[in-house]
């Protein structure tokens, strides 16, 4: 695999080549890695964080199945390797065409998974006869290491037990489990009972998402940088035991990078550190210790993260099919009834800005991680509404 080069450390030298991230092989300004389908925005949940402030009802103006399929044929086209696809929501479960789509995409050569809400929908059946028609992943969101936390997150109750339900349900069909948490002062003292959730759970990733003030989650309170920080050095230390990945928070990469690069002396561990490290020791202390027995989801090597973002090799096509860099991101680039994604993709201006590292902004367009970093440009839309300027959720300082 292709790795970063040597960098400049803030420790002053010169940080030797580490496998800390992982680049693709082809180029992301050509093509899309990761495109996110949002099929609906129907769900009978009312989380607190929903970018898309989701209804129970499906919008007439939805996607058709035709125009759908057609997207899918369009991704195809590209050739090997092809993109990854999600069909997300709302909940996608509430499509009654989404065995038709999953199977289309796989037919077609896509390597295709489904978020669907923990909710009675999400059955064994339903996973079975995802997996029969091609689907390879799942990805379900807990929030809370038990019911107390994750159902007021998720604003109903039995939500927590559905979900865990689920999550087994698709491990036993066959399909590869991804655990989605998002971050924020509401839910963070939970992680590490999560994370013992998820070793349990046997997945193969768990995405730590970073809330992001849009939608619903302008009510939520994000963690500060210093604070966002003290999470980001906690996940590195459970990286050994469970395959984890940070979403909107790419300065996950730098901590990686610093690590390799001989350890993290330019920062000292804030209280939110102490707090979570202290409720981990209590609750699973073998998971920071990386020679005891116990729960393991892999090998014990951290995972590289790859090197994409928002706009850059990941984009998202809505519900009425705008297109934009991500969910969390509401800038559109165009849209697919009016144009194919491969091509607004590879020519929109605004998706050729956020992969052009030069025109970031502040903190951003000074960092010696610019390139493998970025920062988020969901974060930093979010928090100035400029989708180029500095990513003020991280801490670090060129």
């Amino acid at each position: 695999m292709d790795t970063e080069g040597s960098q400049i450390s803030r420790h002053g030298g010169v940080a030797p080549p580490a496998p800390s991230v992982r680049r693709l092989h082809f180029d992301v300004g050509a093509r899309p890695f990761l495109v996110l389908v949002e099929l609906t925005r129907a769900c009978d949940l009312a989380c607190r964080h929903c970018r898309a402030e989701s209804v129970r009802d499906r919008d007439p103006a939805e996607l058709t199945t035709a125009e759908l399929t057609a997207l899918l044929d369009d991704l195809a086209s590209l050739g090997a390797p092809r993109p990854r696809v999600v069909f997300t929501g709302g909940d996608p479960f509430h499509r009654p065409d989404l065995e038709e789509l999953v199977r289309h995409g796989s037919s077609a050569g896509l390597s295709v998974a489904v978020s669907p809400a923990g909710t009675p929908r999400a059955t064994a059946e339903r996973f079975g006869a995802l997996r029969r028609a091609g689907a390879v992943a799942a990805s379900l969101s807990i929030d809370g290491a038990g019911p107390s936390t994750h159902d007021a997150f998720r604003r109903v109750d039995g939500s927590f037990d559905w979900t865990v339900q689920a999550c087994r349900a698709a491990v036993a069909a066959g399909l590869r489990l991804q655990v989605n948490t998002t971050v924020s002062r509401e839910t963070v003292a939970d992680l590490p009972g999560i994370a013992r959730l998820v070793a349990d759970l046997a997945v193969v990733m768990w995405s730590v998402f970073f809330v992001v003030p849009v939608g619903r989650a302008e009510q939520l309170q994000p963690l500060g940088a210093d604070e966002t920080e003290d999470v980001l050095h906690f996940l590195h230390e459970l990286a050994p035991r469970v395959p984890l990945k940070t979403t909107e928070a790419p300065a996950y990469r730098r901590v990686m990078l610093e690590g390799e690069a001989g350890g993290h002396s330019a920062w000292r561990p804030g209280p939110l550190f102490d707090e979570l490290h202290a409720r981990l020791r209590a609750i699973w202390p073998e998971a920071l210790d990386p020679e005891a027995p116990g729960r393991r989801v892999h090998d014990g090597r951290r995972r590289a993260p790859l090197s994409v973002g928002d706009g850059r090799g990941v984009v998202f096509v809505s519900h009425v099919g705008d297109v934009q860099p991500s969910g969390f991101l509401p800038l559109v680039a165009g849209n697919v009834r009016e144009r194919p994604l491969t091509s607004l993709y590879r020519d929109s201006p605004l998706l050729r800005s956020l992969r052009d590292p030069a025109r970031l902004g502040g903190r951003c367009g000074r960092c010696d991680y610019a390139d493998s970093c970025g920062g988020s440009r969901s974060q930093a839309y979010g928090r100035s509404g400029d989708p180029l300027g500095e990513d003020a959720s991280c801490a670090y300082v060129p």
